[in-house]
């Protein structure tokens, strides 16, 4: 258990303090530093803090930014002097901040200075969101934050502007768990101008390509399954590897991969171009009008739905890649052109309404399950700034995964027509007519055949999607609060 912080409430360092520190603030920094230094010492390690600093729910990126940047000589530890700079040069930036926030120059900040001075930067935010951000630091009840609880709230996150604040809760992290129906982030104006909104765009793209790539192989028995029902592919996963593997080699695992991971960057660049004009459209010429959430699904609806129609024939062009049998096609190219020797054009469009109806049910369903569990952290933990990777993480995989579930059974549809053609003296049905025929053949738990190897397949792309973007983002010079080379904006 951690140490209690009583420091908090005894702080007595009032707004309109003189420079530099006085006797009152030595000594709450002497004993800060005291709790802090665990093994007495002399010295605050990593360690140290991630362990007095545990109920603070600081991710250790930000500690490591703290240790980073009060380490004058280098040592990877703070002794009493270097500590003591760092909390005096960081109340300073965070004195600026207090002022640049409190327009009426009152000594306290309301909700709508928040709202205001975050909405002057180009962040949108509703008067609920800033009363949520208001809450968690007022710790009076008073319904206004004055120095010293701004102070205690962001003494130990080193946080320079107040765009960055506003960064804490924002999907900025684009997991990949194959599919691409997800409502897109909100991006600031600042943001669209530096480019940081594309490098986040090309992190997540190369995220998805590696995830995919890892779990290519689950995919591939669940389009299997979900094409040929209960009449192959019976048994295991196991078993379903075995028959691929002994049909064509270890590479036949991965059939199929290559245009699906193609497909990500046109399909993510015209999602978010998408998403960004329709969002204009319903805000009527408004830009600083905030969407609320049943807008914000709409529009990511729409995007959806406008990027699936551009790269659909992608889609199709993946499945029969997954199904081929060896020596089938050569390749992408040799696939595309017998479907139109053979087929036509609207070869490339089979199952397109089922697939185009699925985009509700996922994107609703994972925008309210993100919402719902999001608020729901944040009601339960009021005074902690940083929700964390786990967290994140965490409400973007299961809120993924009930989408997946309320869409299955349309996108299990959607794989059956765009595979009909290459199925010898298989019916061509209708969407209806295939829902019927599997209903009265399978039962309702026909619908749901290749579940379990998609449901598999989860974790193991958040977290491998998640790695990689996290290296792809620092490879890119954007740190997690999305600044370039870690240096602060003046």
């Amino acid at each position: 258990m951690g140490p209690q912080w009583t420091w908090f409430s005894r702080a007595q360092c009032q707004s309109g303090e003189p420079p530099g520190p006085d006797r009152e603030r030595e000594k709450r920094w002497a004993e800060l530093f005291d709790q802090l230094d665990l093994n007495k010492d002399g010295h605050i390690d990593i360690v140290e803090l991630r362990a007095g600093l545990a109920s603070r729910g600081f991710s250790r990126k930000s500690l490591e930014k703290m240790v980073e940047a009060g380490d004058t000589n280098q040592d990877g530890v703070l002794d009493f002097e270097e500590f003591t700079q760092y909390l005096r040069a960081h109340e300073k930036q965070l004195k600026l901040m207090f002022h640049k926030l409190d327009k009426n120059n009152d000594g306290e900040i309301d909700v709508a200075e928040i709202r205001d001075c975050l909405r002057s930067m180009g962040v949108n935010i509703s008067m609920n969101d800033a009363t949520r951000i208001l809450l968690s630091m007022d710790k009076d009840g008073t319904m206004t934050i004055d120095w010293n609880e701004w102070r205690d709230y962001f003494l130990f996150n080193p946080l320079t502007n107040m765009e960055e604040v506003a960064r804490y809760w924002k999907r900025s992290m684009m997991l990949d768990i194959g599919e691409q129906l997800t409502v897109p982030d909100d991006f600031s104006e600042e943001e669209k101008k530096s480019g940081y909104v594309w490098r986040q765009l090309m992190a997540g793209a190369m995220a998805g390509s590696v995830s995919r790539t890892g779990t290519a192989p689950l995919d591939r028995i669940k389009v299997f399954r979900q094409v040929h029902g209960s009449s192959d592919f019976t048994g295991s996963v196991l078993t379903s590897f075995q028959v691929m593997w002994k049909e064509g080699g270890p590479w036949s695992l991965w059939r199929g991969n290559g245009i699906n991971v193609l497909k990500i960057a046109p399909e993510t660049a015209i999602k978010f171009t998408a998403y960004e004009q329709i969002k204009n459209v319903i805000r009527g010429g408004n830009e600083t009008r905030t969407l609320r959430v049943h807008e914000r699904f709409v529009a990511g609806s729409l995007a959806g739905a406008t990027a699936q129609t551009a790269i659909y024939p992608m889609e199709v062009l993946k499945t029969r890649l997954t199904l081929r049998k060896t020596g089938q096609y050569t390749g992408i190219a040799d696939c595309a052109k017998q479907m139109l020797q053979k087929e036509g054009v609207r070869a490339f469009y089979k199952g397109y309404l089922p697939n185009l109806l699925s985009i509700v049910p996922y994107a609703g369903i994972d925008l309210a399950v993100y919402e719902t569990l999001k608020f729901a952290w944040l009601n339960r933990n009021i005074g902690l700034a940083d929700p964390g990777v786990m967290v994140l993480v965490g409400c973007g995989a299961v809120s993924s995964t009930c989408g997946q579930l309320a869409s299955y059974p349309l996108a299990l549809i959607r794989t059956r027509m765009q595979a009909q053609a290459s199925l010898k003296g298989a019916p061509k049905l209708s969407m209806l007519a295939l829902i019927r025929n599997i209903v009265s053949q399978e039962g309702v738990t026909g619908l749901y055949r290749g579940i379990s190897p998609n449901l598999l397949k989860v974790i193991p792309a958040v977290s491998v999607s998640y790695v990689v973007y996290e290296y792809t983002r620092m490879m890119l010079g954007v740190d997690i609060e999305g600044r370039r080379g870690g240096k602060g904006k003046s």
